[in-house]
């Protein structure tokens, strides 16, 4: 049975060990650990940062009992082309193990590989919004033919966003087409809008919401899970590191879809 293709869609402060360094004016790589912060909530940020985020999904699958688990590797590294303009390139390898979501068996193994590259400003003047434009590609590149979609995928993505007083808000979308792949899985047509919105405060602590809508153009479906989620900036040593939890409700998705998940976040960034 191949499986339809929405089910494939991943898509207080917390406490930690005495020996993380949170004061306002501790250093790490990258600069002071406010820019540090500030520069996480912005996805085209001359940052090199490597997050290993954990998704836990429950309900779903033909008798709503489903469950899935997905950590996705995810790492981001800024590549400077000259003295106006970079790219960023943001690559999502997942990999998931899941029960009860398709049929009732379990499927354990890789995902689907995407790397997004956005071309952006170097620097941007002061006060003006921050953004990015370029492709993703999207590889075929599960394990199990229940866990892909099998087919090439590629389109446009595009960020816009603004920081100003601690505050980040802004819109991170793509598209994706298939173009080749196996001739008998469904043709990938999907729209992914992200609007963000997050606020930092000068203890590093960052309180955010976001949407991580997609539409499904073949099914003519939504899945809509909303995010509220906390996140600290910490230094072990030299090593900078964001931890973040989270909560997520489905507002809409398709028949079979999940109904709430959790979410927890260690990104690891790389000192300059």
């Amino acid at each position: 049975m191949k499986p339809p293709l929405r089910l494939l869609l991943g898509l207080a402060a917390v406490p930690f060990p005495l020996c993380a360094e949170t004061h306002p004016e501790a250093q790490g790589g990258g600069g002071s650990m406010a820019e540090i912060a500030k520069k996480l909530n912005n996805p085209v940020a001359s940052l090199i940062n490597v997050p290993f985020q954990s998704n836990f999904d429950f309900g779903g699958g033909p008798d709503d009992d489903g469950y899935q688990y997905k950590l996705n590797f995810e790492p981001v590294i800024p590549i400077r082309l000259n003295d106006d303009w970079k790219i960023i390139s943001r690559t999502i390898i997942p990999f998931i193990d899941q029960q009860d979501r398709i049929g009732n068996d379990t499927q354990t193994g890789l995902g689907d590989v995407a790397a997004s590259f956005f071309v952006s400003p170097l620097h941007e003047p002061p006060g003006a919004p921050v953004w990015g434009l370029g492709p993703i590609i999207m590889l075929p590149t599960a394990t199990d033919d229940l866990l892909g979609t099998e087919k090439w995928c590629a389109g446009p993505t595009f960020l816009v966003l603004k920081q100003e007083h601690g505050w980040t808000y802004g819109m991170l979308g793509s598209h994706a087409w298939s173009f080749a792949g196996e001739d008998d899985r469904g043709y990938v047509s999907l729209t992914s809008l992200q609007p963000f919105l997050s606020h930092t405060t000068p203890a590093h602590t960052t309180y955010g919401v976001n949407l991580e809508s997609t539409y499904d153009w073949n099914a003519e479906e939504w899945t809509v899970p909303i995010n509220l989620q906390i996140s600290q900036l910490v230094k072990f040593g030299q090593l900078p590191v964001n931890f973040q939890l989270g909560g997520r409700w489905y507002a809409d998705k398709p028949s079979g879809g999940p109904d709430w998940g959790l979410r927890f976040t260690a990104t690891f960034v790389i000192p300059e």
